[in-house]
């Protein structure tokens, strides 16, 4: 590993912060912390006191902090969405701290505040340079009584993602033309190395208390965010009550055709004891078959029915001290499919493939385990102002897919992870005057990530790769006169994998067998990112951005089909994106509305093509841009509609020109770019108990492409997309305090449609419909 570029960011991070940031001001402090009436403590609320342009946010345990205020009496301002805005007052004497407990009251949520945490501390989206998408306990809880799914939960929520595949994995779910970087409580769950797509579907959404959603290049996690990030924050414990607990059982299945039935069952308890909070929550869900509109069986090729899931999750806190606390997760998740069908190919375009009743070859396929273990400790205090962010994670992942013909006698190959980490993140707060307050975060992050793809009979089609990175980095804002706030921040990137010597599996035509001369990868890079954003308007809340990030191109793709003797001859050469971007949020009286183009770029891309019956990747120029625009409005107090459109397109440079629009270049297929997508909703919950949700989705066309010359089809991801559209209806209904009833229906109108995977793949076994219109029926009871 090349160690220049990290000690030259060591070397000007130490020049340039201010030492004396640690050391306290001198003025009054004033500390607290903000509850519920349950005594549940709130994060992310938004505290100032607007006499001195003082702003600040609470922490993850609902505790904040000022210093550096004068002697006297102030006003502080609390809020937060679904809660009253509370003002309090607070005396403060000059060298002394002041003690506040705020105690918020619930109320309709003001669905124009939300509240994110995209640069690794907590902060309000009015201070966020970018793009957000933030799905909350509520949200996830009305999706999921239509579907669990998580890539359906999303693919509903977020716009920019692809639609969802109806199949185990998310091959083409790409955000905004590239791909995502998903994670499990900063646990990364994708694997760059050799991209394996069953990252989305990582974790049940049982156990997630938000989803945060970053779009555009974003260096913050590292490795793989090319289009940005998705991450799953778990539940914790601490409900205000000693032990108390959540069971659910609930039917599913379609409602044409035999044998669909299947049932899920979720428990959880939960609870706090003094300085001890605890939840313990398991899951278990078996799918019956799944039925197009028409009551033919699904293809079982990489489907979901038939299929039994499993997830075991628990996370314990224990509060040291008023500054720190120690937090241990632990998650497990398995998703295995045990069919009674084959898969009988369709003609693309006119029959699809469909399953009939016989014996799978090979063994089953899905996730056998997904484990993921986080140990973390935080100090709010752990010199000056400054605030300690430390763990130390474990992650252990192995699927197994279909057959696959892409080798000499076919077979089944299984995908294997391992992934250990340690993050170190300090933030310190300062003030530059009373006008200019800062934050700057600053920290290690330090990943080792074992990756290897082999045939379930023993063969090896791709080698161990052994990737070691460390990758410090450091990211300022600054809030200038309150309503300003301008951040940059700066990540070097230091990278080795490990690659022993291999020979490469032979290709269909038993040709190709090369042996390879092992050998080191270096990259050694530096991401930058920059923003601003204004929020002193309501009605225009305008930001601007440009962030990079740094991906090493899917190694394992091009170690499969190496046709040179040593790596250092093959093209392995990392992705870097430049993302530009504007957008703004605007609230014109009860009108919430959303907007932002962006423009992404890389020297080197990833077009997938498919040669010879073989998928390589296309490393030339790429341009991707596109824009998104979300809307709600409460037509009344228990009337809420609104929705999102987003629009992405993306061209290759094949002749290097610059241009983009030669005779030679390329659009970028649909297995990287997805057809546009509308979404638009009604909620309603005027009548007594009882709550409903009609959402609709409406996916565009995509035809870029025409049939391959030579075999007169389309090659994977040229396939045209027709249009669809789909309707879900959910309601929940509460019988009392403790009991409730809910009922999803996905796919209300019974529409015979293909998915869009289904058309862009372009073959005949891939041509797959939908599932016609499913039923998810349950019923909960809290104690």
């Amino acid at each position: 590993m090349k160690l220049r570029p990290l000690f030259l960011f060591v070397a000007l991070f130490a020049c340039f912060l201010p030492w004396n940031l640690f050391a306290q001001t001198g003025k009054g402090t004033i500390s607290g912390i903000v509850t519920d009436s349950l005594n549940q403590n709130i994060p992310f609320s938004n505290i100032s006191i607007k006499k001195l342009n003082l702003k600040t946010s609470s922490d993850k345990s609902g505790k904040f902090t000022f210093t550096g205020v004068s002697a006297g009496k102030h006003i502080l301002s609390i809020s937060i969405t679904g809660y009253e805005k509370q003002q309090k007052e607070v005396s403060v004497s000059a060298e002394g701290t002041t003690e506040v407990a705020v105690v918020l009251k619930e109320q309709q949520a003001d669905l124009s505040e939300v509240i994110v945490s995209a640069s690794r501390r907590a902060e309000s989206l009015s201070q966020t340079p970018s793009s957000v998408t933030i799905l909350t306990a509520k949200d996830i809880n009305t999706q999921s009584i239509i579907s669990p799914n998580l890539a359906n939960i999303l693919s509903y929520s977020v716009p920019g993602l692809g639609m969802a595949t109806n199949q185990t994995g998310n091959s083409g779910q790409t955000l905004r033309g590239r791909s995502v970087l998903v994670l499990i409580d900063g646990i990364p769950q994708s694997t760059p190395l050799r991209a394996g797509g069953r990252d989305i579907r990582s974790i049940d959404p049982s156990v997630i208390e938000r989803v945060e959603v970053i779009k555009g290049a974003t260096a913050i996690y590292g490795n793989g965010a090319e289009g940005g990030l998705i991450n799953y924050i778990t539940k914790k414990g601490n409900s205000g009550k000693e032990f108390g607990g959540y069971s659910q059982i609930g039917l599913t299945g379609n409602t044409k055709g035999d044998s669909t039935i299947g049932y899920r069952a979720t428990q959880q308890f939960y609870g706090k004891l003094k300085k001890f909070d605890y939840i313990v929550s398991g899951m278990y869900e078996k799918t019956g078959v799944y039925r197009d509109a028409k009551g033919l069986v699904i293809s079982p090729e990489y489907g979901l029915g038939e299929t039994k899931s499993y997830n075991g999750y628990a996370k314990l806190g224990y509060d040291i001290s008023e500054t720190q606390r120690l937090d241990l997760m632990y998650n497990y998740f398995s998703s295995r499919q045990d069919s009674r069908y084959v898969t009988k190919a369709g003609v693309y375009g006119v029959s699809p493939a469909i399953g009939v009743k016989g014996d799978r070859p090979g063994v089953d396929e899905g996730t056998r385990f997904n484990h993921n273990a986080n140990l973390q400790y935080t100090n709010k205090k752990i010199a000056g102002n400054t605030d300690l962010t430390a763990n130390v994670y474990y992650q252990d992942f192995y699927t197994i897919y279909s057959n696959s013909t892409s080798f000499l006698g076919g077979g089944q190959s299984a995908l294997l992870s391992t992934k250990k980490g340690a993050r170190l993140n300090l933030n310190t707060p300062f003030s530059l005057s009373e006008q200019v307050l800062m934050q700057v975060n600053y920290g290690l992050d330090v990943l080792n990530d074992k990756t290897a793809q082999n045939l379930v009979d023993g063969r090896a089609w791709v080698p161990k790769m052994n990737m070691l990175n460390l990758a410090p980095y450091v990211q300022a804002s600054a809030n200038i006169m309150t309503d300003l706030t301008i951040k940059a921040g700066l990540r070097s990137e230091n990278m080795d994998i490990k690659v022993n010597d291999f020979t490469t599996l032979a290709g269909p035509n038993g040709t190709g067998n090369v042996d390879v001369k092992g050998g080191t990868l270096n990259y050694n890079a530096f991401v930058f990112n920059a923003g601003a954003r204004y929020s002193a308007w309501k009605v225009f809340n305008p930001f601007i951005s440009y962030a990079q990030s740094f991906s090493v191109f899917e190694v394992g793709r091009v170690l499969r089909v190496a046709t040179s003797n040593t790596l250092a001859q093959l093209e392995t050469k990392p992705i870097i994106v430049n993302n530009y971007e504007a957008g703004f949020s605007s609230a014109l009286g009860k009108l919430n509305l959303s907007a932002a183009y962006y423009l992404s770029t890389s020297k080197l891309g990833a077009n997938l093509l498919e040669v010879d019956g073989r998928y390589i990747s296309q490393r030339i120029p790429e341009r991707v841009y596109g824009f998104e625009v979300q809307a709600d409005y409460p037509v009344l107090d228990e009337l809420l509609i609104g929705g999102n459109y987003a629009k992405v397109e993306g061209k290759g440079d094949v002749d290097d020109d610059g241009k983009f629009d030669g005779p030679t270049d390329v659009y970028l297929n649909t297995t990287r770019i997805p057809p546009s997508k509308t979404t638009a909703y009604i909620r309603y919950s005027g009548l007594k108990n009882l709550s409903v949700d009609l959402n609709w989705v409406h996916v565009g066309s995509r035809d870029r492409f025409k049939r391959n010359e030579k075999t007169g089809k389309y090659l994977i991801g040229e396939g045209p997309v027709k249009a669809y559209d789909l309707f879900n209806f959910a309601a929940a209904y509460k019988v009392n305090e403790a009991m409730r009833l809910n009922l999803g229906i996905e796919n209300l109108l019974n529409k015979s449609y293909y998915p869009s995977i289904s058309q862009f793949y372009g073959s005949d076994i891939n041509y797959v419909r939908g599932n016609g219109r499913r039923f998810n029926l349950a019923v909960g009871y809290a104690f």
